[in-house]
């Protein structure tokens, strides 16, 4: 029986432009660029230079130290440059640029085990970190870490299917298209975990989807159950879905495993489907399409690297007066200054809007209304936040547990006074860490000279 999280709002889901549109593969871009960090933690080395040929599932990028996940061409095609480029974040990052010959030549490094179903738990491991998978929901964090890390300290595996962003339609599709991928991964994860169910948790608003993954789970006798969930944002945040699904609520500062639980996204459970049934490392995402600016919305496959314009360009383009593209969900995306960048293994969404949408004003300020005290799911305190970061308080701000801010945007969404709250506090983690770093380079060199003295 699903339970219900703290807070949280309930946003016109604005899914109705593409919800039936069936997904379409993107033409063939020209070129992709593909960045050396599309995960938490470490970037890539490149492992290729210009003028190398590269095929389908080849290695480029080789895994940094520590956090990170490996990298793979998504088109075959000669390397124009290897340098910085322009990313979704802001900035330049490192990435390999490809020239597509429009072969889709395919690596020789891309081979399925001789039988999938005699893989032991580690071998399945080993071949989720070979195809470079991460938390595709937007997370980025490598998934075969994730797994190893978790093994025999949960109970409950759970797969999101929430999809509760409005707009975004893409995870949608693959329920209704692509359900064996879906329940097949989860029972790569069932023989990994060793439990005797995955939970696939699946917003009401996809009756269609519920019914599709159930029969596929009956045709295959699956040990995967479907727990359909009431439509509430931000349902698909780890820490409510643990929190719908079992009842339990994870400590502030902990992650779901601290409760026995660990969650998967759905395009991370394809993907390793994928990887395990073909060896093909993660080289393509569907991503919806979609908002005013968009003249005919749709829900598009396209390669890993492809540039965001090709996508707008497949739907006709964008209307006259777009005024701001966003990647990503309208609640957590991330606005962008140039439809140039590439699309990563993380995208869901890419928004256009025009028209009257734009809701800043001139000068936003708190009326102390509490509104957004009442929606947090993370139970904190925004109107108490917003005064420590206005004043640049970080001690505060961490004692206030800034830090256990998901970034959900219900805080800004319901705000009368138009504050730009999560991206307040999103600032003000960054600075949080900076300032951690900071101290703990100065221990260490401090350290360091006691020992030389």
């Amino acid at each position: 029986m699903a339970r219900a999280f703290f807070g949280g709002i309930h946003p016109n889901d604005m899914k109705a432009a593409t919800k039936t549109k069936a997904i379409e593969q993107l033409p063939p871009p020209a070129q992709v660029i593909i960045p050396m960090s599309q995960h938490f933690g470490s970037p890539c080395t490149p492992v290729v230079k210009v003028g190398d040929y590269v095929r389908i599932g080849q290695k480029i990028g080789e895994p940094g130290e520590g956090v990170s996940a490996a990298v793979h061409a998504s088109v075959s095609g000669t390397v124009k440059a290897v340098e910085p480029c322009p990313c979704s974040q802001g900035g330049n990052m490192m990435a390999v640029v490809i020239e597509n010959d429009f072969k889709n030549a395919v690596s020789e490094e891309v081979k399925p085990p001789a039988d999938p179903e005699l893989l032991t738990p580690e071998q399945l491991v080993e071949c989720v970190k070979n195809a470079g998978i991460v938390g595709m929901g937007g997370t980025g964090f490598p998934t075969h870490i994730k797994i190893a890390d978790t093994i025999g300290k949960v109970d409950t595996v759970i797969v999101n299917g929430a999809e509760c962003e409005p707009y975004l339609t893409a995870e949608h599709r693959i329920m209704l298209e692509r359900p064996e991928e879906i329940v097949g991964g989860c029972q790569y994860l069932a023989k990994m975990f060793h439990v005797d169910k995955v939970i696939i948790g699946v917003e009401l608003n996809k009756k269609d989807g519920i019914n599709m993954l159930n029969k596929v789970i009956a045709i295959k006798r699956a040990p995967v159950v479907v727990q359909p969930l009431q439509c509430r944002y931000p349902q698909g945040s780890e820490k409510q879905l643990c929190q719908s699904i079992t009842g339990r609520q994870v400590p502030p500062g902990e992650l779901p495993v601290e409760i026995g639980c660990v969650v998967f996204n759905i395009n991370s459970v394809c993907a390793i489907y994928r990887a395990v049934t073909t060896g093909m490392p993660v080289v393509k995402k569907v991503v919806t399409v979609a908002g005013s600016g968009v003249i005919h919305p749709k829900n598009l496959e396209c390669p890993v690297g492809a540039p965001v314009a090709d996508l707008f360009d497949a739907c006709d383009g964008l209307k006259d007066k777009t005024y701001k593209l966003i990647m990503g969900g309208p609640m957590r995306g991330v606005a962008l200054e140039s439809a140039e960048v590439p699309v990563n293994k993380g995208t869901g969404g890419l928004l256009a809007f025009a028209g009257r949408e734009e809701k800043r004003v001139r000068n936003p300020h708190c009326i102390r209304c509490g509104k957004c005290v009442a929606v947090c799911p993370m139970n904190l305190q925004p109107v108490f936040l917003y005064r420590y970061a206005v004043q640049d308080r970080l001690d505060d701000l961490e004692d206030a547990n800034v830090m256990d801010c998901v970034e959900c945007g219900a805080c800004t969404y319901v705000c009368p006074g138009r504050l730009n709250l999560t991206q307040m506090f999103r600032e003000s983690k960054q600075r949080l860490e900076e300032q951690w770093a900071a101290q703990q380079a100065a221990d260490e060199s401090e350290a360091a000279a006691e020992k030389e003295a």
